[in-house]
């Protein structure tokens, strides 16, 4: 047997073996995939925080916001209401 030629069939079963993956390969791609996807998970959660956080920023400055109009307002009101106490002309914001 040794002495006869290499069959074809031979040869490309010899170079498939060759190419595939082993057990060890296939297991540490497994390890990379859940190592990539704890990685992606942790990721969107701090993103998910961080808008979170966002969110809850933008509304309490809104809450400011709207409150500091409110205050603006009752001054508003009181200065007309000491204008008229003391007889005096109203001024014209423009």
């Amino acid at each position: 047997m040794a002495d006869e030629p290499e069959s074809l069939v031979l040869q490309l079963l010899r170079g498939i073996r060759a190419d595939m993956a082993t057990k060890s390969d296939v297991n540490a791609l497994r390890v990379d995939v859940a190592s990539d996807s704890a990685a992606m998970q942790a990721e969107r959660k701090a993103t998910r925080e961080r808008i979170a956080g966002l969110r809850r920023a933008a509304v309490e400055r809104h809450s400011a916001v709207i409150g500091h109009g409110a205050l603006i307002s009752e001054l508003e009101a009181r200065v007309r209401q000491v204008e008229r106490h003391l007889n005096l002309p109203a001024l014209d914001a423009g």
